[in-house]
């Protein structure tokens, strides 16, 4: 080991819980990524002697330079890498599995402003989250290194990938689908992909672009789904399909250009892994609907609700053997004849089989799934030194009032007529909300519940 003569200091709001995340030129560098690199490798180097680094960026401006940092950040440590180049982040973690690397490292700002950029994990085919990624910053402060000279071997991992997508389609009838990949780093895999699958597909903002001309690249927000419903009802088409910037999240709406949202999907994705598997646990973040956990269990599975984030969820799905899982924001899960991580393309995919096999409408689906009267996620700004202590001061009320919650990822509070969820976000300097009730009526004294709450936190929400 070798130590530095100077210590280092990053700027620490870069470490979130999941991932790495920060402003190029403000909160993070390149020097930034290449001790990050560094500390990486070393734990790679001593916990795996001769294993080798996958690395990936995606489309943002600044990613070729950080991916070449992190790329010499690696090597200088005395580890191979194995760069697949520019892609979505489920490409990287398709490599990293069917490569068998000893870890991963994704450069990608996911959906966060064109000017963020920041790192994904994988360490031993697992999430690599929480204090170890904490511990990541120990190290590169501390200077602690693995010293040696690896090499770089360039890899081009699309044709394999996107053959493996090919392959899960099962449809019986071709389909018409809009897609729009937001010109985020989906863009080429999609291309790639609408070639080989039965149908007509029309390509929205395919050209990989990170100052995100068109919209912005995160399919939960309507307002960035508006040029693929137009596309979808201009077209007639069956269904349309959006991915956020890396492409590890998946937007859908049907043939008549409703949302289904996270929650509604994961439904009909365990009608279909439960009838192959009767018992078997899907997991679903704390924003999702009760109704949900309703008929996940009414279709003989065993419903678990879990804390929002990527990283986190997957852990939970290794510990508890669940074929599948999913959250709000399009994160979609299948360990159910893939490998158990997040990827938009792979669940776009299965969908598209369900719809073509059912014979119906997308809309149909929809319309047959349990009801309720719901908010989107609602998102607003909140400094990141005062996200965490708001919801600390509502959970001091609710307790002084009585108010029973579950508090395994912010508050959710559950009533006779619905449900509100408060949680601080693990990615942005945002407080994340949601509300659901049995009626029209329940959800509007809902959201009155959650409005009183914030605003005496100083917050105040949008209006919904």
């Amino acid at each position: 080991m070798k130590s530095a003569s100077e210590p280092y200091r990053f700027d620490r709001s870069i470490f979130r819980e999941y991932d790495i995340r920060g402003i190029v030129g403000q909160t993070l560098s390149a020097e930034d990524a290449y001790l990050i690199a560094r500390a990486f490798a070393t734990k790679v180097a001593v916990a795996q002697p001769g294993g080798f680094i996958c690395v990936g960026y995606d489309g943002r401006m600044s990613s070729l330079e950080l991916n070449e940092a992190v790329c010499k950040g690696v090597t200088d440590s005395g580890v191979n890498v194995v760069d697949v180049g520019l892609g979505p982040t489920p490409m990287l973690y398709f490599s990293s599995y069917t490569l068998k690397a000893a870890g991963a490292i994704m450069i990608t700002g996911s959906h966060n402003p064109p000017d963020h950029n920041g790192f994904k994990f994988v360490f031993s085919g697992a999430p690599f989250f929480g204090d170890d990624i904490r511990m990541l910053c120990d190290i590169a402060e501390g200077g602690d290194f693995t010293e040696g000279k690896g090499g770089i071997e360039q890899r081009d991992m699309r044709e394999t990938y996107v053959n493996t997508l090919v392959a899960a389609y099962d449809g019986k009838r071709s389909l018409n689908v809009a897609w729009d990949a937001g010109n985020g780093a989906t863009g080429e895999i999609m291309t790639l992909l609408c070639d080989q699958i039965p149908g007509m597909h029309a390509l929205l903002n395919a050209k990989i672009d990170g100052t995100f001309p068109s919209h912005h690249p995160d399919p939960t927000v309507p307002e960035n789904l508006q040029q693929l419903i137009a596309a979808v009802l201009k077209n007639e088409f069956d269904a349309g399909i959006a991915f956020d910037g890396d492409g590890d999240r998946v937007g859908v709406v049907d043939d008549e250009g409703e949302i289904l949202w996270g929650d509604q999907l994961l439904m009909l994705f365990s009608a279909e892994v439960l009838a192959k598997k009767p018992g078997a646990t899907i997991i679903a973040d704390v924003k999702a609907s009760g109704a949900l956990f309703e008929e996940i269990e009414r279709l003989g599975g065993h419903p678990l609700m879990w804390k929002t984030g990527h990283s986190l969820i997957k852990a939970k799905m290794a510990e508890t053997g669940a074929p599948l899982a999913g959250e709000m924001s399009g994160h979609m899960f299948f360990a159910d004849s893939y490998y158990g991580y997040d990827d938009g393309l792979y669940a776009a995919v299965r969908l598209l089989g369900i719809l073509s096999r059912s014979g119906q409408k997308l809309s149909d689906l929809r319309k047959a799934l349990p009801q309720r009267f719901n908010t989107p996620e609602l998102r607003f700004p909140c400094d990141e030194d005062r996200k965490f202590i708001v919801i600390e001061e509502i959970k001091e009320r609710l307790v002084k009032d009585g108010v029973s919650f579950i508090d395994i990822d912010g508050l959710r509070v559950n009533t006779d007529n619905g449900w509100w969820l408060i949680r601080a976000s693990n990615t942005q300097p945002m407080l994340v909300a949601r509300c659901e009730g049995f009626t029209k009526a329940a959800l509007e004294s809902l959201k009155s519940d959650l409005r009183v709450q914030v605003v005496l936190s100083g917050v105040y929400p949008p209006q919904q």
